[in-house]
């Protein structure tokens, strides 16, 4: 059964619900290190703390790709599985700015990086199966942009919220009240968003042959695990090629995450105290440059579009990441406010190639009937990084960055260069002659 080309619309429509996941993401970057920072974190070993995301997104996602290829309900085969993930998102986002202590902060997170990773793949891969090849590239950079918007929201909200509740003013916790009331609006987008997607735009129905492989492979946990064995060994050779460069890209990025609140409290504000007033401007300074990031990543993932059907996803990352790692070096020098804003173009340059690039390039080169195993797995070549700048950031970050989160900055830029020099060696992402059908 052939595909129906879906309009500009219906493709904007089934991508909606990713816009609440992604709020949620954006929340977790531009306020977990501050939280942790007012619960009174150490530096050096505050990288431990985010743990959650790649430990989950290792143990669950690959699990839950290779469980929504078999799965077979009245509502599809990947829709259950964003709602189940999208509840707990909701209810974890709705707590964690209560948390009294380090300890419940980060078991929250825990928690909501599950509901995320249990979302994302088969969201994922129902973009992938709702989608023609030569609209693929439209799909996933529609959901890049989505993502550079919520997160342009996510990580504004407290500074727009400071027209009605001051900065200053705190919870017990010590957590500014405008984070609490942005992490409850993220609650709400989380589920309403992914509602819309699958009303609006549902899964297809599977086709006799799709439905006879079903029933003779039924959902177990042994059958996945052993689908995520073979997936792996059979793993496409551009599959393969992109492990190098995605190492590059997700290290860099979790360590600007991590540190640039740290970087900007010491070169704008001129301290380390995380209790004080410099550090909660330091703070916010974060929160708008990452709105600003995002928002230039939303336009650039529309942009890019046409640019990626011209010279391909290949091309264009390289590109995307060689802006990011130039702006990331720059950061630590500068030392008035409006001037990072310039800089924050080349940040969401390299975003937008992140969120959409790499997709197009992934869904280029894997059987379209293991569309969720392998969303699962590729979701290892972001985790894999996250947990190894987790776990050696706290060694290197005294000998070989001196203790400064500037550093640290500099080395996420560095390694985003050598990521797009990585991809110029991926043989994937050319361009895709389009094919004239009618829209849906």
């Amino acid at each position: 059964m052939s595909k129906p080309r879906l309009s500009l619309l219906r493709i904007v429509e089934m991508n909606i619900g990713f816009f609440g996941l992604q709020f949620s993401f954006g929340l977790q970057q531009a306020n977990m290190g501050p939280i942790y920072g007012f619960l009174g974190a150490d530096e050096a070993t505050m990288p431990l703390l985010w743990l959650a995301g790649p430990m989950t997104g290792l143990l669950i996602q690959p699990l839950i790709g290779a469980m929504s290829d078999r799965t077979n309900t009245r509502f599809g085969r990947r829709t259950p599985y964003f709602l189940i993930g999208a509840i707990i998102c909701s209810i974890s986002l709705l707590f964690m700015p209560y948390s009294p202590t380090l300890w419940v902060a980060a078991s929250l997170l825990w928690i909501l990086d599950a509901g995320n990773n249990i979302t994302m793949e088969p969201y994922r891969a129902y973009v992938a199966d709702r989608l023609r090849p030569d609209q693929r590239s439209v799909g996933f950079l529609t959901q890049s942009a989505f993502t550079g918007l919520a997160q342009t929201l996510s990580y504004l909200a407290p500074s727009l919220l400071t027209a009605f509740v001051a900065s200053d003013v705190l919870d017990s916790n010590g957590i500014p009240v405008i984070v609490k009331i942005a992490f409850i609006i993220g609650s709400i987008l989380s589920i309403s968003t992914i509602l819309w997607s699958i009303i609006r735009v549902p899964e297809l129905p599977l086709t006799d042959q799709e439905q006879s492989l079903l029933e003779e492979h039924p959902l177990t946990v042994s059958s996945a695990l052993k689908d995520i064995v073979a997936a792996i060994r059979d793993m496409p050779k551009p599959m393969r090629q992109l492990a190098l460069a995605m190492l590059c890209q997700w290290y860099g990025m979790f360590v600007y995450w991590q540190f640039i609140a740290f970087a900007l409290s010491r070169s704008l504000y001129g301290t380390s105290d995380t209790a004080s007033a410099g550090f909660r401007d330091a703070a916010l300074t974060a929160q708008q440059i990452g709105a600003f990031y995002n928002f230039i990543a939303f336009l650039s993932a529309l942009l890019l579009i046409p640019v990626v059907r011209k010279f391909g996803a290949r091309s264009a990352h390289a590109f995307c990441l060689t802006a990011s790692g130039a702006a990331m070096v720059l950061i630590p020098g500068v030392d008035e406010k409006i001037f990072l804003f310039g800089l924050m173009f080349g940040i969401g340059i390299g975003w937008a190639g992140m969120m959409g690039n790499t997709y197009v390039m992934l869904a280029d080169s894997i059987p379209p009937e293991r569309n969720g195993i392998y969303m699962g797995i590729f979701n290892m070549f972001i985790v894999i990084p996250m947990l190894i700048e987790t776990l050696t950031m706290p060694l290197i970050y005294q000998p070989l960055l001196g203790g400064d989160p500037r550093n640290a900055i500099m080395l996420g830029g560095v390694l985003m260069i050598l990521g797009a020099a990585a991809t110029l060696f991926v043989d994937a992402g050319k361009p895709v002659p389009r094919t004239m059908q009618p829209a849906e």
